[in-house]
């Protein structure tokens, strides 16, 4: 006879937490969050086991790609063959997702297509019925839009040719370092901490009021970091009993002084839990909404799904095999297969068809930002967070009783009390939507054809980090698509101007420059010579096309005054003629004179007196 193991006492902070879960009626509203839409629905947990009344259990996935084998129950299995679920039904599915090309095309007996080409294979996972539970219903791949697909160019683009061997580059990620950390004593670790803290005495202070205006969040910190023991505090006193005459040291003091405060680590961990609350319950409650939406926009938006029944469709062709669909996580590979004409990825075809296709599609990446955000929180450490935050509080009672058996003013007390029963409360609808959020991120992974084992081993982030890379990915390629186009469009517009005259480009004429012309018309001041066009620089243009004879033949002069002005300006912008004979220069008038301050000094010889007059009378 086996024994059963007598279970684990309880604590008192335990059935305490569980009497304020059983009567839990706040509504799901955390951090300015509204999570009153996750119902009890919500609860069920999609990969939990169920019984024979319950259905029964999917099969287990399959061992090095053998067969799978059914497990063990008292009825027999429902069949998932292709003859069960129907190789006509498959046909159907395959015929509604591809064009009128492929109809037909599938080999007697063989669920095949048939292709003139050999052409390049998706190794994706593909979709199986048999995986899917039967509480789920219909996925994502029974609701999809017909897509279709040019055959013919598929064909032609991923045609199998020699293929050239690409070397993946491969990153270290996750690099050990090696920090090291100097060990300074103890004295000097507290002196330095001293000098960006209060004074003792305020100190002393605000840890009995818990003033976060006088100790901020670092100095509580610091503070449980020189929590004094009690083998310091006995040296401290000893040392002063025995040399009362001298003065303790500034750590020494400090130290003494932090000893004087009873019950000080259960203090400064409660004042340290009551700052941190409102920041780990939104870091924690952010995320969870971020995945929440995300779900919901994936679930209803119209181009993710249009991108997958257009990948599909293509996908279903090049392999030559029809599937139901194809596992999420291959979006990654995507952008990585080539074309073996142009070498363009496959992903820049797939946004030439859901263009083509469906032109009110967008990039995707700008319209699933919560999915963005979701995949840059850890959701591992989000629920080790939350425990932790369960913990912290239920220790957080014990704290409040050993410092009320000590000197706590009935005014502090009384509010640390209600924050401790407004934070059990905010726990535990944080763990009912943290429960409920992933119950439905299950869900929707089940809904989207992953298999039950692949569900339980997914992360929410790496998910989400897939879908947000392939978004980004495709918006890049979208947008090059859109430019090629563009520039096309562009370039046939210049190739029906191209080799035309000014005087055929009548027909040519933009809306301003008929506008403008009508309104000359009805104004009645065109000029015979004018240029059509109301922009600067066509009237610039007209003006300094028109030769200097018509602008003067323009000119009207009244009288003898306009004329003189005329003759002014036309000898003033004359051009000069060419010189015919080379210009001499001319001699300076003191070039052979001696110094005129010796001059001056001495005087004149008569020689240089007859040499100045007959110099001057050459002048």
């Amino acid at each position: 006879m086996e024994l059963k193991k007598a279970e684990p006492k309880k604590s008192e902070n335990e059935l305490h937490w569980e009497e304020l879960v059983r009567n839990m009626t706040r509504p799901l509203n955390l951090c300015d969050l509204d999570f009153t839409d996750l119902h009890s629905d919500d609860e069920k947990d999609v990969l939990a086991p169920r019984g024979l009344g319950a259905g029964i259990p999917p099969p287990p996935p399959p061992l090095g790609g053998g067969m799978v084998m059914p497990p063990p129950c008292l009825m027999p299995p429902p069949m998932f063959s292709y003859a069960g679920y129907g190789a006509s039904s498959l046909t159907n599915s395959v015929n509604s997702s591809l064009n009128g090309s492929i109809n037909g095309e599938l080999a007697n007996g063989n669920n095949t297509i048939k292709k003139n080409k050999k052409t390049v294979k998706l190794f994706w996972k593909e979709v199986r019925e048999d995986m899917i539970p039967q509480v789920i219903g219909k996925t994502i791949w029974d609701e999809l839009p017909s897509a279709n697909v040019d055959t013919q160019k598929l064909e032609h683009l991923f045609e199998s040719r020699a293929k050239d061997l690409m070397t993946k580059k491969q990153q270290e990620l996750n690099k050990s370092k090696e920090i090291i950390v100097l060990d300074h004593k103890r004295s000097n670790a507290i002196n330095i901490a001293m000098t960006k803290l209060p004074p003792p005495r305020a100190i002393k202070a605000a840890i009995l009021k818990m003033d976060a205006t006088v100790v901020t969040r670092e100095g509580i910190d610091k503070l449980l970091n020189m929590l004094p023991t009690d083998e310091e505090r006995g040296k401290i006193q000893e040392a002063q009993l025995s040399n009362p005459e001298l003065p303790l040291g500034s750590a020494e003091q400090f130290l003494l002084t932090l000893a004087s405060i009873t019950e000080l680590g259960a203090r400064l961990k409660l004042w340290a839990f009551r700052l941190d609350f409102d920041n780990c319950e939104k870091e924690i409650a952010e995320p969870l909404m971020d995945l929440k939406q995300g779900i919901e926009i994936l679930r209803h938006n119209r181009t993710f799904r249009s991108i997958l029944a257009t990948l599909l469709s293509v996908g279903i062709f090049l392999n030559g095999a029809p599937v139901k669909g194809f596992q999420i996580e291959y979006l990654a590979k995507v952008p990585e297969v080539k074309d073996t004409v142009h070498k363009h990825s496959l992903l820049h075809h797939l946004c030439h068809m859901v263009m083509e296709s469906n032109s009110d599609t967008t990039d995707l990446y700008s319209e699933i930002g919560p999915i963005t955000r979701a995949s840059k929180a850890d959701f591992a450490d989000l629920a080790h967070n939350l425990t932790q935050l369960e913990s912290e509080c239920k220790a957080s009672w014990d704290r409040l009783k050993l410092i009320a058996k000590h000197d706590c003013a009935p005014p502090l007390k009384q509010k640390l009390v209600d924050f401790l029963a407004d934070c059990a409360e905010r726990i535990i609808s944080l763990q009912t939507v943290h429960r409920r959020v992933m119950n439905r991120y299950r869900k929707f992974l089940l809904w989207l054809g992953m298999p039950q084992h692949s569900v339980a081993e997914s992360r929410p982030n790496e998910f989400c980090r897939t879908l947000s890379e392939f978004a980004l990915e495709y918006r890049t390629t979208r947008e090059r698509v859109q430019q090629q186009l563009e520039k096309k469009a562009n370039h046939r517009e210049r190739n029906k101007t191209r080799g035309k005259l000014i005087i055929d480009m009548v027909k040519f004429k933009t809306k301003e420059d008929v506008a403008d012309a009508e309104l000359k018309q009805l104004l009645g001041t065109p000029s015979p010579d004018q240029t059509d066009g109301t922009l600067t620089w066509r009237r610039r243009r007209a003006e300094q096309l028109r030769s200097p004879i018509a602008r003067q033949s323009e000119e009207q002069f009244t009288d003898g005054d306009d004329e003189i002005l005329e003759s002014l300006v036309k000898t003033a912008t004359k051009a000069s003629g060419t010189r015919t004979t080379p210009r001499e220069r001319k001699r300076t008038r003191h070039a052979d004179r001696k110094s005129l301050r010796r001059t001056l000094k001495n005087g004149l010889t008569e020689e240089e007196k007859q040499h100045v007059a007959a110099l001057i009378q050459t002048y």
